[in-house]
């Protein structure tokens, strides 16, 4: 499947946002709308041949100007992600301009105002649900003789979606939680293919000590994650510093780490490898600006798993001894996601199954 196909039926629709607040549609060519539930926010239209969009009607209020332009960016960049640009015609809009520039959406490219998907996809509020709650403030502490930053409290319910266009649906994280979650987490990590990296299985009371341990760690997150508000999967998100990767490579105060079950086989395999795992990497560095690198260290012998993170832009370091295992340290850059754009994983990329 070619991921990066134009191809669409008309009209089609990119909801934007955790709570889809935005909605951009494209009725066919080159018209845009960008709607608030059903009202028109902004109307745009799109020369292909130019790699341009050009502004019609627009509010007044410029930061909900500023918000349609980066949901019209971000569907323009998700149905066409070969674009490298989009040059942006304001028709002497001079202040919404500036605005565009310093929020850090648009740049000037020669004598044009440009919209770079790399500076486009760095926009917390398309997908965090607390977008404006700025980063901890940094102040170094001690656990356990390991000096660090000062997490922020974790939070609660959904903290992250997008729309996946290739599969036309919005994959979602939200906190893992006792009442909600307990049951699911048993059933997966009692799978024979889950138990076999993880080796977690046990019964339920096991598996509620283990979550309670997760939630109460506070440089661990643990997520579910799910398709169109279907749960497929269970992550756990850790901070490096603080974790038991540390003491193997030189660990920044803001490095993260991640680890992961997919646990319905329905959602396994490379078109969903490929919402899941650029997403939940997108989550991370949006999460903290100060993250600058995701590590990983899988079994080393999970060929599988090595190799499709290989394919997602992850490199490899070395192989090292964990004391229950043999693992492999692999690690993305933040430069390296944004800069190459890896939300959209290359379309010749090799299936796999994880």
């Amino acid at each position: 499947m070619n991921i990066a196909s134009s191809s669409a039926i008309w009209p089609r629709a990119f909801p934007i946002g955790p709570h889809s607040a935005m909605t951009v549609v494209q009725d066919g060519g080159g018209d845009l709308r960008v709607a608030a539930g059903a009202a028109t926010v902004m109307r745009l239209r799109f020369d292909e041949s130019l790699d341009r969009l050009k502004l019609s009607d627009t509010p007044d209020d410029l930061q909900l100007a500023i918000s349609a332009i980066a949901a019209a960016a971000e569907a323009m960049f998700g149905w066409r992600p070969g674009l490298d640009r989009l040059v942006l015609d304001l028709a002497g809009r001079e202040a919404l301009a500036r605005e565009l520039m310093d929020h850090g959406l648009a740049v000037m490219a020669g004598t044009e105002l440009a919209l770079l998907p790399e500076l486009v996809m760095q926009r917390r509020g398309n997908w965090l649900v607390n977008a404006e709650q700025p980063p901890m403030p940094q102040l170094h502490v001690m656990t356990e003789g390991k000096r660090h930053p000062r997490r922020s409290p974790k939070p609660v319910g959904k903290v992250y979606a997008r729309f996946i266009p290739w599969l036309a649906a919005v994959i979602s994280f939200r906190v893992a939680n006792l009442d909600g979650d307990l049951q699911l987490l048993h059933r997966w990590m009692n799978d024979p293919r889950v138990d076999a990296f993880w080796n977690e299985a046990g019964d339920l009371e096991k598996h509620r000590r283990y979550l309670s341990g997760i939630l109460a760690d506070p440089h661990m997150l643990p997520l579910i994650g799910c398709f169109d508000d279907e749960p497929f999967g269970y992550f756990e998100l850790y901070w490096a510093r603080e974790n038991r990767i540390a003491p193997f490579y030189d660990a920044d105060d803001y490095d993260r780490g991640w680890h992961v079950v997919v646990g319905e086989d329905a959602y396994r395999g490379r078109r969903y490898i490929s919402a899941w795992l650029p997403s939940l990497m997108h989550y991370m560095f949006l999460d903290d600006c100060r993250t600058q690198r995701i590590v990983g260290e899988p079994a080393a012998a999970h060929s599988q798993q090595i190799r499709n993170l290989e394919v997602s832009g992850f490199a490899k370091i070395k192989n090292f001894d964990f004391p229950h295992k043999r693992a492999t340290l692999v690690t993305l850059l933040r430069e390296r996601f944004f800069g190459d754009r890896l939300w959209v994983p290359a379309a010749t990329a090799p299936a796999a199954r994880s």
